[in-house]
């Protein structure tokens, strides 16, 4: 299995029922689903259809894909679609890239309380963006910008933070003037993330006093309210991470930064490396060494352990808009500040196409079931002549991974 490309969807198929016998009281069901999309995706599990070159007798079959979001081959086309829209909304201003990430000792509770956890992190995150850029001391003005959650790092342990995507600048009070903040310089850091700890302190408390916190297992001595106050002492005494990096240059560089950190999963097939008696290999960036590439391998059921701690809760959305740029104002907001910063003819826009294709999981990762009308142009691969035209439906087949997949579709108890 070395020789060719191996992806996630091998080590969920090869190593799935070894996981589910180990960790599978524990899932909660969007992790069963995950496990269960992936494992099937573009496979004759989810049918498909037949093409057939025009020129010749070649012919191929396309697999659907599963859609699911934490699917490392489904991304591709919603990011496009996605960045699309974004190209609109670019102004002609420096932008900056700040991160907001929580400390290590609130992992266990973020797993346990996933909705909750990260919601306040956007919460508090766009609260600390959106006070210190309206206080007259630092900017005075109305920012606008995108959050994306991340929740893994590199050797996908559990890494909860935000990447937010700002402007270097923000409507005046008034809404008549474009306020540019210093250049190479946004907000202070340190004012962030003192203002970022404590509206998250603040959220997580009133979370806990309504009683809408999971504490089961290493967590049950935190119901005491005791315990709870030293908690929080202690987080309150921690330093909280924000960064802030330096300015990007065009608007095709905020697209190709946005192309990298949009619609993303754990880990890109493009970085597994072998799977091999019950091990996996993947590439990885050591930051603790100044972002050393090395490579780390596990066991498949811890690979796929660690996989899941980053499925998200049923309908939670990982990427919010704030300020000028959220979806009720940048209608409105975005050709004002065009015409305050002299950039108000009609907006060209951008194709996203050479900022995806960067990507690890850009060309390959094209969804084959939304892709049916551009699958007809392809050129064939045989004659280079013709062109695959779709000819017949395919109907799903039973899986060589039944019962794998008939025990993922429980939901877990």
């Amino acid at each position: 299995m070395t020789e060719q490309r191996i992806e996630v969807a091998d080590v969920f198929r090869c190593h799935g029922q070894e996981f589910l016998d180990a960790h599978g009281r524990g899932l909660f069901r969007e992790q069963r689903r995950a496990l269960r999309d992936i494992a099937i995706c573009r496979t004759a599990a989810l049918g498909g259809h037949k093409c057939k070159c025009d020129h010749c007798d070649y012919e191929e079959f396309s697999y659907n894909s599963c859609r699911n979001i934490h699917c490392p081959k489904c991304q591709a086309r919603r990011r496009a679609k996605w960045l699309r829209e974004q190209a609109t909304c670019l102004l002609p201003v420096q932008y900056f890239h700040v991160v907001f990430t929580l400390p290590g000792g609130l992992g266990p509770l973020a797993l346990q309380n996933k909705r909750v956890i990260y919601t306040a992190l956007f919460r508090a995150a766009s609260a600390a963006l959106l006070t210190i850029g309206r206080d007259p001391k630092h900017l005075g003005a109305e920012l606008g910008f995108l959050a994306v959650l991340h929740t893994w790092g590199q050797n996908l342990l559990l890494h909860p933070h935000v990447h937010c995507v700002v402007p270097g600048g923000g409507l005046s009070p008034d809404r008549s003037l474009w306020i540019s903040c210093r250049k190479g310089f946004f907000l202070p850091v340190r004012v962030l993330s003192r203002f970022f700890r404590g509206r998250f302190l603040q959220l997580l408390g009133q979370s806990y006093a309504r009683g809408e916190l999971t504490l089961k297992g290493r967590l049950t001595p935190l119901a005491q309210a005791s315990e709870w106050q030293r908690f929080l002492e202690s987080l309150a005494r921690t330093e909280w991470v924000v960064y802030s990096k330096p300015p990007f240059g065009s608007a095709v560089q905020v697209l190709k930064y946005l192309a990298r950190y949009t619609y993303r999963v754990a880990i890109a097939n493009s970085r597994l490396a072998a799977l091999h008696d019950g091990s996996v290999t993947f590439h990885w960036k050591d930051y603790a060494h100044g972002g050393q590439q090395s490579t780390m391998t596990l066991r498949a059921v811890e690979f796929i352990r660690r996989f899941l701690l980053h499925v998200l809760p049923a309908g939670f959305v990982r990427i919010r808009h704030y300020g000028f740029l959220a979806n009720r104002l940048r209608r409105e907001r975005i050709p004002l500040l065009r015409k305050l910063l002299g950039d108000d003819a009609p907006h060209e826009e951008i194709s996203p196409v050479s900022t995806a294709t960067s990507t690890s999981e850009s060309t390959h990762d094209t969804d084959s079931h939304e892709n049916a009308d551009t699958q007809n142009a392809h050129v064939c691969p045989a004659c280079k002549k013709g062109h695959l035209v779709r000819v017949a439906k395919v109907c799903s087949e039973p899986s060589p991974f039944h019962d794998f997949l008939r025990i993922c579709q429980h939901d877990s108890s």
